[in-house]
């Protein structure tokens, strides 16, 4: 219970770094949304979606 508290503003607070970073030339730091998704759990939504599409 107490995680998952820590793990959704931690996961807002990566998916804000990555966006800022995407817009920024010089931060290579993009990656940080996907990180930040997973720590709020939509990993799972959108694998289900992509493997859904890759089996078409």
């Amino acid at each position: 219970m107490k995680m998952q508290k820590i793990k959704k503003p931690i996961g807002v607070v990566l998916v804000l770094v990555g966006l800022v970073a995407l817009l920024t030339p010089f931060t290579p730091g993009s990656w940080l949304i996907f990180v930040g998704l997973e720590f709020l759990g939509l990993r799972m939504v959108f694998w289900d979606k992509i493997k859904t599409g890759l089996k078409k």
